[in-house]
């Protein structure tokens, strides 16, 4: 068993992955507003250039992460076989 399974299995009972895929279908609205809050607050404390940095950062692994998702979302998902 790997370490990220073995870690999973005590904490959350399923890859951490699907509970935020859950977590995001079911409270959007409220997923939206921390994200645009946390970007104020970064914003407020490193500047715009930082926070424009950090944006492009966040841009790039977001685009990556659908490019190579390897599964369909199914609500309340469990552990499966490794990918």
């Amino acid at each position: 068993m790997d370490w990220y399974k073995a870690l999973w299995s005590h904490i959350g009972g399923r890859p951490w992955t699907y509970i935020l895929r859950d977590a995001w279908a079911e409270w959007e609205g409220l997923w939206i507003i921390g994200l645009v809050a946390g970007g104020a607050v970064i914003g407020e404390h490193v500047g715009l250039l930082d926070t424009l940095l950090y944006l492009g950062v966040f841009a790039v692994g977001y685009l990556a992460g659908h490019l190579f998702w390897g599964t369909e979302y199914m609500p309340h998902q469990t552990g499966g076989p490794p990918l």
